[in-house]
């Protein structure tokens, strides 16, 4: 957030008009022009890059100014100060059509640097940038001249790499690397000198600078490093530092090129390793190729960086800076071992142990993860048993640092990354789901792409059920966790258990009771249990209920349609008969088990209503073999009601199914009794009453009702007089003044017009017959598929047929 006083000057700076705009141009361009570049200059191009930089659009400038502002940032009598803000408005203007820098000529290290970054804000113009490489090393390569230093040149080198890293020969990465070797390496280890200020009490006795120390103040007797500390620095130590900042970057574009070893993985591999151990004194390592002289001197960096890591810092910004060196001397490391597997031996079992110093640690999480990856990529050749390292990143981790939303989103990217590594080499990640799953309930929206990605690779025959019920429950599971983290942060004397005798009266009090622990314990495990029963679940879901408004918990709800129609598509790949049966149980019985909030019961029941009709094609036996249960399902008159869109799916799918066309062990007695319980559900749904005591159902529940018994009817014909003369009373039912008060008249004309239609068709039975009930060996055709979607069409014109036009008397 701005102060006050900035959002006033960012809103002048936005209002200003092109007029205006150009008047004061005109008078910067005049104070440009004039025999010294005082004060008024300076504030005159502060205001202007404001202006230019403060609104989304590009401002025009005048093509006559652009030209001045890069006259004066290259002249050599310009005080700094004004080069740089010429440099800064030249950068808000880019792309610039009038620019005619160049960088061939300059000699001057910060004018090379300043007009280098007004080039490459050009675009990525291969030609502008490969100019400015070639510059940059053409310097870089020569003995600098008093004063000036290679520490201006390397943040532009840097950004060089990132836009086009062809752009440098190999005979210019040589250069540079045998560059970055001495400066990470070979910095001094003494303090630099404070620039005198020339002022009154100025000494002209220079205090003899002393030796730089470590974090924890002790005097450094290795070389330095990032984490070496000092009051002032060096120039070589300030190229140390952005050596080391650029030096991932620069192994990853050029390090790895033309570095295929001859049988890189056997034997010679340790004999590489056990001579490169030896071989640490400056003469041997000055004859090795540049490239290899650079990672060899970068390794070192990295095992220094890691030793200094074991220091305590007396400052807590160094404590900061300790574990950001880390993670990056880890991830260096890995880089160099993928480049010469010689590094290999000696990085493992310098981070195995790393990994027992700092594992305890709950302020080192975020190292864990490149450690963890170097393990991922290099434990195969090291053959090393790494799976307790992964065991504790997946146990640990989640259960403790779930509400850390920058260490999630780093976690969850680093599962997405190695997902397929992951499910290739090791059982824990799969195990682990339930931990995984704590990120996305706290951290919902900033991690739903990335769950998008990972949750494939989390599903198999052996998880997808378990996973169905964490999906359903993952609202529940955010208002869990709100109650651990609150519970944690009680006093020690407030934490002691209830008494089993008292019913708890708080979220919080239930959270320690011995009646609700178990059931906490399973919501919050650390990993699968596929034998436990989420029935469990039932009184904590009721419990929990108070939190159904927390907004964390409406957030994490309304992730859960997302997931739970990718669930089905992923698992639609693998399913067999077994596993779909099973699912489409638990998608009735979970029906009646979801987390009180509204919208969200609505929306699981609209994906599960939709996945059970893809479930059905996938295995249309399941009519058959799960009758009992959908029958006990189809037979309960409150699921129209409260679960009407999984209820119409269920009746339209008996329908659909209920079929010898599709399974052969469908029997007249089933279509009977299929017949009797729909008949019962819609005889109950549509039978007068007395006015007070009418209800409401959904229109499309009874229409499916009848559509499905009419099909019944059609594969067992002894029932069509029953359904005939049920569909003939429906004239009766939509005329009731009871039915008219709760129904629109829309809604009760297709009802009527749909009973009609479906009446008209019975009187020909062999034609409901092929309609509803096709051939085995038609079925599945083309033909009858385009029958089932013109089905609305078809019935019309058979009303067509049967009644005779509105005005025709029979003769």
């Amino acid at each position: 957030m701005f102060t006050a006083a900035a959002e006033s000057f960012l809103k002048q700076a936005r209002e200003i008009q092109e007029e205006e705009l150009q008047r004061f141009v005109s008078r910067v361009a005049a104070l440009l022009q004039g025999p010294e570049l005082g004060p008024e200059a300076v504030d005159c191009l502060q205001r202007l890059h404001l202006t230019v930089a403060a609104t989304k659009y590009p401002r025009k400038l005048d093509g006559k100014f652009v030209e001045l502002l890069q006259t004066v940032l290259c002249s050599s009598k310009c005080p700094e100060q004004i080069q740089v803000l010429c440099a800064a408005i030249l950068r808000e203007m880019s792309p610039c059509n009038d620019l005619i820098l160049s960088c061939d000529e300059i000699q001057d290290t910060k004018l090379l640097s300043l007009v280098s970054s007004v080039l490459l804000a050009q675009g990525n113009k291969k030609a502008e940038v490969s100019a400015v490489g070639q510059r940059i090393v053409k310097v870089l390569e020569r003995r600098l001249p008093e004063g000036q230093s290679a520490q201006y040149l390397l943040p532009v080198l840097s950004n060089v790499i990132s836009l086009s890293p062809e752009s440098l020969t190999e005979e210019q990465t040589n250069v540079v690397s045998r560059k970055m070797a001495d400066w990470l390496r070979y910095a001094s280890i003494q303090q630099g000198v404070a620039q005198p200020s020339g002022g009154f009490f100025s000494n002209p006795r220079t205090r003899q600078p002393g030796p730089v120390t470590e974090v924890d103040g002790a005097i450094a007797t290795d070389f330095f490093t990032v984490l070496s500390v000092g009051q002032y620095y060096t120039q070589d130590q300030w190229l140390n530092v952005q050596a080391f900042s650029m030096l991932r970057n620069w192994l990853l574009s050029y390090g790895g090129k033309g570095l295929k070893t001859p049988n890189s993985d056997d034997k010679s591999g340790m004999d590489r390793s056990v001579m490169s151990v030896v071989s640490t004194t400056s003469t041997s390592s000055r004859l090795l190729p540049p490239k290899e002289r650079l990672r060899e001197k970068a390794f070192e960096y990295c095992q220094r960086l890691i030793e200094q890591s074991n220091r305590r810092p007396l400052k807590k910004d160094d404590g900061d800076l300790q574990k950001a060196c880390l993670i990056e001397a880890v991830t260096i490391m890995d880089i160099i071992c993928k480049q010469d597997s010689s590094y290999m031996y000696r990085a493992v079992s310098f981070l195995k142990i790393l990994h027992g110093r700092i594992c305890g640690d709950a302020t080192y999480a975020r190292a864990l993860l490149p450690i963890a990856q170097f393990f991922l990529n290099h434990s195969k050749m090291a053959a090393v048993d790494s799976d307790a390292i992964y065991k504790h990143l997946f146990t640990d981790i989640p259960a403790q640092l779930f509400h850390n939303p920058s260490l999630a989103f780093e976690f969850v990217q680093f599962c997405k990354d190695n997902s397929q590594l992951f499910t290739e080499t090791s059982s824990i990640f799969r195990q682990s789901f339930p931990n995984l799953f704590k990120f996305l309930a706290w951290n919902s929206p900033p991690l739903i792409s990335e769950f998008v990605d990972l949750l494939p690779f989390l599903l198999d025959a052996g998880t997808a059920i378990e996973i169905f019920h964490l999906l359903l429950d993952l609202p529940c599971l955010t208002a869990a966790l709100d109650i651990q983290l609150r519970s944690t942060a009680l006093p020690t004397s407030e934490r002691a258990a209830s008494d089993p005798a008292v019913k708890p009266a708080t979220c919080l009090e239930a959270f320690r009771h011995p009646l609700y622990k178990s059931m906490f314990q399973y919501l919050l495990r650390t990993k699968s249990a596929p034998e436990d029963a989420p029935e469990r679940l039932i009184p904590l879901r009721q419990l929990l209920g108070s939190l159904a408004s927390s907004p964390r918990v409406v957030q994490c709800a309304e992730t859960v349609p997302v997931l739970l129609e990718l669930f089905f598509r992923v698992v639609a790949e693998f399913a067999d008969g077994p596993l779909i049966n099973q699912l489409v149980v638990l998608l009735l019985q979970r029906s009646d088990q979801l987390y009180e909030i509204p919208a969200f019961k609505d929306d699981v029941y609209r994906v599960l209503s939709s996945q059970l009709v893809m479930l059905c094609k996938l295995h249309p036996a399941l009519i058959v073999e799960l009758s009992k249960e959908i029958l006990e399902f189809s037979g309960t008159v409150s699921n129209i009601q409260n679960k009407e869109a999984i209820f119409t799916h269920v009746v339209w799918a008996i329908g659909e199914y209920m079929s010898v066309s599709y399974d052969k062990r469908c029997t007249v007695e089933q279509i009977n009794r299929f017949f009797e319980t729909l008949e019962a559900m819609l005889f109950e749904i549509t039978q007068l009453r007395p006015l007070a005591s009418t209800s409401s159902y959904a229109p499309r529940a009874i229409s499916v009702l009848m559509a499905t018994l009419t099909k019944l009817a059609a594969r067992s014909q002894d029932l069509i007089p029953r359904v005939s003369m049920f569909l003939s009373k429906m004239r009766t039912f939509v005329q009731s003044p009871a039915v008219t008060s709760v129904y629109c008249e829309e809604d009760l004309e297709e009802i009527l017009i749909r009973a009609t239609e479906l009446m008209n068709l019975l009187k020909m039975p062999s034609v409901a017959q092929f309609v509803f009930t096709p051939p085995v060996d038609v079925a599945s055709t083309r033909f009858q598929r385009e029958v089932n979607d013109s089905l609305p069409f078809a019935l019309r014109i058979v009303t067509h047929l049967l009644e005779p036009a509105p005005g025709c008397m029979p003769g």
